[in-house]
Order: C-alpha cells, then structure tokens, then sequence
C-alpha cells in the first residue's frame, strides 16, 4: 500500500510562485499584529515599523546564509524601556521624530549586544552554551513565552472596535450584544482554523493560518450586515494619509540615556531567541525526517549566528527608525503548523510587508481585521508556542522527576506568569522593572548554574 506523502517545505526548499505568494501573506498576518502593536504602544511611526521588519528579515537571512528561517519583528520585551525613554522628561520638549531618532541609538547599540553574544557562542561552541541553556530553561521559557501572552489573546478574542480603533462608536445599549458576537467571530476563527489545519489536505492544510481568519472575516461582515454592528477596525489618525506614502524615515542621534535604558535588555532576550531557535530545531528536522531526507539541517548548531543575525536586525531597524525586534515565536508557530519552514516564502512576506508599509490602503485592509480574528488565531498561536517549549524537553530528553530540573522549571515558570498577571508584565525589582520572560530565564539560568556547580562540589567530595 502507498503511503501518504508527507507534505511541507524545508528551509532550502521553494514552492511554486503562487502558493509562495499564499504562504507569504499568511506568515505577514501573523506577524501584523503584534508588530503594529508595538508601534502603537511605544509611538513610533506604524509604517516605518512594518518596513523596519520586513527590511530586518531580508538582512537577516542574507546575513545567516539562508539556514535560519525566522522572522524578525517588533518585541514587546522592549517596550517598557522604550516608552519610558520616550515619555521621559528629558525628552519632554522633542518632537515626536526627535524622541524617536534619541531612541534608535539605543536600538543600535542593544544589537551589538546580541552580536558580540553570537561571537562568544560561536569561539566556545554549542556545547558550551547548552550547559548555560539546557532544554530544562529554554523549553519552559518557550512555555512561558506562549503562557504569559495567554490573557492577550483572550482579551483580544472578546474584543469589539472601539476597544482598538476609538473612533468606531457602538451604541451603550449594543455593547453587550457586540461582545457576545465578538465571541461568535473569535470562536469561528480559532475552530475553523484548527478544523482546516487537522483535516484538510494538500495545498489546503498549509493554509489554516490565511482561511481561518477569512472566515472569521466573513463571520464579521455577515454580523454587521444583519445587526449593525461593526468590529472592523479603522488606523488611527497618526498613521499616514494618501494612497501612496513612503514611511518616516529618521536618523539616529546619539545619546547614552538612550543607551542605559534601552541596551541592557538586549541581554535578556537572548534564552528567548535561543529557545526559538531551539523549536525550529526539532521541528523542521522532524520533517525532514517524515520526509525521508537523509540532510540534517541543524538549526541548533547555528544559534551563535542566529544572535549575530538578531543584531544585525536591531541596527537595521534601528537606523531607519524602527523599534528593536527579535525573531518572531508567533511566525514560528505558523510554520509549524502548516510545516512550511521556506526560507524564500520568509523572504517573500518580508517584502509585501515593505510594499503594504509604502500604501495605506493595504495597511488599512490589514489593520481593519477585526481584533476578534486575530484573538482567535492567537489562542491557537500562542498555545502552540507554549506547546513548543513541552516537544524541546521532550526532544532532549529531560527528566521530569529530576529535582534539579523541577527546580528550574517551577522558577521558571512561577516567575514568568506570575510576573505577567501579578505586575502587568513587568516586575518592579529594587527601583528596575524588570521584564517577566526576561527575569525568569534569567532567574532560571542562575538557578541552573547554582545547582550544576553544586553537582560538582559534590563529586569532588565524593
């Protein structure tokens, strides 16, 4: 009897043109949200951040040879810094391009960090690096990754317009029924996307990411047809206006303010890029095995070169005023659930992200996706990251009844999801704000060394 032939796509492997274009703009909207997001929150120029992320990916994979498939986009763990920079008295009299030129130096500077950290991986060698970040730390980082992002993703499932936009009005006698139907779309999105995801075939079962949310579209736009109420969103006022309009670009000026509070966090985010370069590991070998190639690709070898790339984005997208990024858990999850690890599709989505950010007219057909759809697609999303983390420390084999190890993973985990609904995501420690994924991997690899260094006191006496 034939067996069914495994279907995806390797990082060195390229469909064809069109089903290339369809798997682009299903990786874009992954990663539309939370990037525009970013740019909301810290005030830079949402145009220029979705051209800062699509021109950080493209020198990204130049820069890594074409072996890492991964995303580059916005990250929320610099936000609080960059805010807090931007919202400083200090700043206090500067225009909204010049709090952002001040903030790219830091950005550039944070991409040094993660540079320099590749290097040092890169001399001491993989081993090395996974006595520091055993799958014991990287996989319930992972988990706590796609945990603390959990109330996120559940806020945005019931979320109606005026919740994102502020300028679509729903009725006070309407907001209850506008909820509720925030619930039908969201609910749509997510059962439908895992629907297609587990039973559809071919062509089709790569796709759950793009025809889920069109469906949570068409649940939105029957629901406004019929009640008259609207969860579409408009861009805010700040975005820019035309058809055609190139982003802001601004250059950066130096500051060492800018550098105290924005570079040390580039510090932190690297257990985080090393746990996602640990689940692209597992995953896409994991595929080329049920595909019968007898290549190994390795991903985890090349983690020193995945933290020179992530700096290389940071300076990118630094120098033409875009905010700091690291590769992107949510792109990563896409590719694992529809198996398509392509490099050229990754290549691809970089650059409609470029076109979409020079017309506001697709800016705003993307951004007017009703935050219901994307909540839905999150709660699948952000669960698979944190379902990630469970397959790396099945992968490498760690002993869950270890005392060491449950050690690790109970701080770990407490720390990171404590941190996000007990502090809002940051946690206030001796005057710093320290972020929660942050803080806990930190605490986790700390925690680790201890013990490991104790094991081998331990061995000497004995």
């Amino acid at each position: 009897m034939e067996k069914n032939q495994v279907i995806g796509y390797l990082p060195d492997e390229r469909p064809s043109l069109w089903r290339l274009f369809l798997y682009a703009i299903q990786q874009v909207i992954v990663m539309f949200p939370a990037t525009v997001a970013v740019a909301i929150i810290t005030g830079f120029h949402i145009s220029t951040t979705i051209f800062a992320s699509g021109f950080a990916t493209i020198c990204f994979v130049l820069v890594t040879g074409r072996k890492i498939p991964l995303y580059y986009g916005s990250s929320f763990s610099y936000v609080a810094a960059i805010g807090s920079l931007m919202a400083s008295e200090a700043l206090a009299g500067y225009s909204l391009n010049d709090k952002i030129a001040t903030a790219q130096f830091g950005i550039i500077m944070s991409g040094f960090i993660s540079i320099f950290a590749g290097f040092i991986i890169d001399k001491f060698g993989k081993e090395y690096i996974e006595k520091i970040l055993p799958a014991s730390v990287t996989g319930p980082i992972a988990m706590v990754i796609g945990l603390t992002l959990a109330g996120t993703a559940l806020q945005d499932a019931a979320s109606i317009a005026i919740d994102n936009a502020g300028t679509l009005a729903v009725a006070e006698s309407q907001m209850a029924m506008a909820q509720n139907m925030a619930w039908i779309v969201s609910l749509v999105t997510v059962l439908s996307t895992i629907l297609f995801s587990v039973y559809l075939k071919g062509i089709w079962g790569q796709l759950p990411l793009l025809l889920g949310p069109i469906l949570g579209c068409l649940t939105a736009f029957i629901i406004q047809l019929t009640t008259g109420v609207s969860l579409f969103k408009v861009l805010p006022e700040t975005a820019n206006s035309g058809i055609f309009a190139l982003p802001i670009f601004t250059l950066p000026k130096p500051s060492w303010m800018a550098v105290a509070a924005i570079m040390p966090i580039a510090i932190a985010t690297i257990p985080e890029s090393t746990a996602h370069v640990f689940q692209l590991d597992i995953y896409v070998n994991d595929l080329a095995k049920k595909k019968g190639s007898s290549k190994r690709y390795n991903i985890s070898d090349k983690l020193g070169l995945n933290l020179i790339g992530d700096g290389i984005g940071d300076i990118v997208s630094g120098f033409i005023g875009g905010p700091a990024g690291t590769n992107y858990g949510e792109n990563i999850s896409a590719m694992a659930i529809t198996r398509v690890f392509s490099i050229p599709v990754l290549m691809a989505a970089a650059v409609i992200a470029m076109v979409i950010a020079c017309f506001t007219p697709l800016i705003n057909i993307i951004y007017s996706i009703p935050t219901a759809v994307i909540g839905g697609l999150e709660v699948y999303l952000f669960g698979a990251i944190a379902a990630q983390g469970i397959a790396i420390m099945i992968e490498k084999g760690v002993d869950m009844f270890d005392s060491r190890n449950i050690a690790v993973i109970a701080t770990i985990m407490i720390i990171g999801i404590g941190g996000q609904y007990g502090f809002g995501g940051n946690i206030p420690f001796f005057g710093m704000e320290v972020p929660c994924v942050a803080g806990a991997a930190v605490f986790g690899i700390i925690v680790n060394l201890m013990l490991s260094f104790g094991d081998r006191i331990k061995g000497v006496k004995n």
